[in-house]
């Protein structure tokens, strides 16, 4: 292939490459524009500007560079992805973790307050030794292990046979398939998943994205309006046989 033809193919590959580090208002500027992102702009810009002077030696030695530069931005912006999100993941469930301690779970709920500190305790570890979907896995298994203890510390409430719960933990989707749907079809909440819409309206101040009803995240709380003027109180306990909403 002809020089000349072979710099533009190698600069648009550059640019390909460059485009994933750039895209993406999700991605932190101090990510995005990492110190490889910034290297193979530059490289780009001398391709360029050697191309414009015929120099094509030179011009397709700077396109290698800029690709190399810009594939080593991807892997740093993947990097840096994956360790914020076992960060937030942790950070989520010391956060369970320490409510639960609150609400004397320790006493309460001993089992699963043992679960969630062995898998907290396995998150740190496996995050310390940068394997980084098993310290999110085990994050999550905190708060799959605490997913029902709520409400206020204090003894657990007696409830009556007939009462249904008015608050509910979020769980994990892979776990349990938690949505607004699925929740409102569980007959201790509407027994018609078409009314996840009261769920919604219920909670969107609280949700991380409140125009977003597809959003919603392990740990979060979700109050159960009444709709029939059926008694609701206390929090959901997956230890109890509910009666069905008739």
């Amino acid at each position: 292939m002809n020089r000349r033809l072979i710099i533009p193919v190698l600069l648009l590959v550059g640019i390909q490459m460059l485009a994933f580090a750039a895209v993406g208002d999700e991605i932190p500027g101090s990510i995005r524009n990492n110190r490889y992102f910034l290297e193979s702009v530059r490289l780009t810009n001398l391709a360029h500007q050697a191309y414009e002077e015929g120099d094509y030696d030179a011009s397709s030695e700077y396109s290698e560079e800029a690709v190399r530069y810009a594939r080593l931005s991807e892997e740093y912006v993947r990097r840096q992805l994956k360790i914020k999100e076992t960060d937030d993941a942790i950070a989520a469930a010391r956060k369970r973790l320490d409510y639960a301690a609150s609400a004397n779970a320790a006493v309460r709920y001993p089992a699963e307050y043992s679960r969630a500190q062995t898998a907290y305790t396995e998150a740190r570890t496996y995050r310390a030794s940068e394997s980084w979907d098993d310290a999110i896995a085990a994050a999550n298994r905190v708060l799959v292990a605490l997913s029902y203890i709520g409400g206020e510390p204090g003894p657990i409430p007696q409830d009556g046979p007939n009462q249904l719960p008015a608050q509910y933990t979020v769980r994990t989707w892979i776990n349990y398939k938690d949505c607004l749907w699925n929740l409102a079809g569980h007959p201790w909440v509407y027994n018609d998943p078409f009314k996840w819409k009261i769920l919604y309206e219920a909670n969107k101040s609280r949700m991380p994205q409140p125009d977003n009803p597809n959003l919603i995240e392990p740990g979060m709380v979700l109050n159960i309006p009444s709709i029939k003027g059926e008694t609701r109180q206390g929090m959901w306990d997956a230890g109890k046989i509910y009666p069905a909403l008739q």
